[in-house]
């Protein structure tokens, strides 16, 4: 076994362990503050998390054991959401042409640099052709809050809801690293954040993301659940 592999293997199980505390944190000093529309601005300009509308993302990988392609976009659409003014991006993920899920996600930059997620309307393609929109909601409706999905300044430790409707979306990232080393088809990186995300509502799944400055997450696998990874192939930005 290789001390990589090891080393792996060390976080995910500190990550279990963490359950029953980053959570914690994360619902109290780590929960997103109260929502004070005047409190946003405009763009998202977060280094690690640089949604400038135009942008594209392109990412290829493997999910529910078949390829997968995930187009990412940034758009020059917004919606308000409690009164805050949120930049609309779509996701769209293919496979051999057939559409697997599709999904707008609504995002926002505070004053002081942290980008906050208020929803997204997705629909997921069962294997019968039916699909599922239950991983929906919206900051606002039915008691959803938001959440922090990228600090201003991040530092190793920090643990934040990304989102919070009880026993319907609850995610939350702990960021574990600021010096990993990554590379995909888009290049090889020195100092990505690396982050831990998981859900309540999926206990034994954790997610890996590697997040690089001036471009966004690069990278994501998974470090425990179902086999999945997703590796950035291509990247434009205005």
């Amino acid at each position: 076994m290789t001390l990589r592999t090891l080393t792996r293997m060390a976080v995910v199980t500190g990550a279990f362990a963490a359950i029953g505390t980053a959570p914690a944190a994360a619902t109290s000093s780590g929960a997103a503050p109260a929502v004070d529309p005047d409190n946003f601005v405009r763009s998202i300009t977060n280094p690690y998390l640089p949604y400038r509308p135009g942008t594209v993302y392109v990412y290829t990988g493997v999910k529910d054991g078949q390829p997968q392609r995930d187009v990412v976009r940034v758009t020059h659409r917004t919606r308000k959401i409690l009164g805050v003014t949120a930049t609309v991006v779509t996701d769209v993920a293919t496979h051999a042409g057939t559409v697997l899920e599709q999904t707008t996600d609504w995002y926002a930059q505070d004053r002081q640099g942290n980008v906050w997620y208020f929803g997204e309307a997705t629909k997921a393609r069962n294997p019968d052709g039916t699909y599922d929109t239950s991983g929906s909601w919206l900051a606002g409706a039915h008691g959803a809050r938001p959440g922090i999905v990228m600090a201003a300044h991040p530092r190793v430790g920090d643990a934040h809801r990304q989102e919070y409707w009880a026993g319907h979306a609850e995610d939350q990232y702990w960021l574990v690293d600021l010096a990993s080393s990554v590379t995909v088809p888009r290049g090889a990186f020195a100092d990505a954040a690396r982050t831990l995300e998981w859900s309540r509502l999926e206990p034994g799944v954790i997610d890996e993301k590697f997040y690089v400055r001036g471009i966004g997450v690069v990278k994501e696998l998974a470090a425990s659940g179902p086999a999945e990874v997703a590796v950035l192939s291509r990247f434009t930005s205005p």
